[in-house]
């Protein structure tokens, strides 16, 4: 049975890119470290992921941090916009366990999720950026993995805050969206 990219994946994946531009200049400066940041954009990118999964996690990863970098920054830096794709298909394909969509997103669900998270984060920002830092620009490396190491510990805290709250709020709706509509189906019959 093949995988259809759905209607609702295409739009999440837009909304969601989009969402991920604006989002670009929301950061708090890491400062003891040059271009590092605390970035609201990071829980947005692990909520996408975690509800809609792996294609749209990537692709809101990609596209979202490419598109920021050249809008607010005039060049791409691409050994920082793999890992944040990387890092949205790592979330993503673990969508099924998080049970988000199923209004299931609960506290076994939350330590999954951020488990998951944590992992992704050191294998996208510990190892993945600061290694495409040097052989895509030259980079030395101490630099690089110091960066990468505020990177990570940054966004695992942005996103066990607000990608966890975000995915807590979504679930919750969608336990109130399901009631709603079952009401609905109950007139409909009488």
């Amino acid at each position: 049975m093949k995988n259809k990219f759905t209607i609702q994946q295409v739009v999440a994946a837009g909304i969601g890119t989009a969402l991920f531009v604006v989002l670009t200049e929301v950061q708090i400066p890491a400062v003891i470290v040059p271009n590092t940041a605390l970035q609201v954009r990071a829980g947005l990118l692990a909520f996408i992921a975690a509800v809609y999964g792996p294609v749209v996690g990537g692709i809101v990863g990609l596209l979202g941090h490419a598109l920021g970098d050249a809008f607010f920054y005039g060049s791409i830096w691409w050994s920082w916009v793999i890992p944040d794709a990387l890092f949205g298909v790592a979330v993503g394909f673990f969508y099924k366990e998080y049970l988000i969509r199923e209004s299931g997103f609960a506290a076994k669900q939350i330590a999954i999720f951020n488990v998951i998270q944590i992992v992704a984060n050191g294998i996208a920002w510990i190892a993945c950026a600061p290694v495409l830092d040097i052989l895509i620009y030259a980079e030395p490396a101490n630099k690089v993995f110091i960066q990468g190491t505020i990177a990570s510990i940054a966004n695992i805290v942005t996103v066990a805050i607000l990608g966890t709250l975000l995915c807590i709020m979504y679930s919750r709706l969608s336990t109130k969206s399901s009631s709603l509509k079952v009401e609905d189906d109950e007139k409909t019959d009488n």
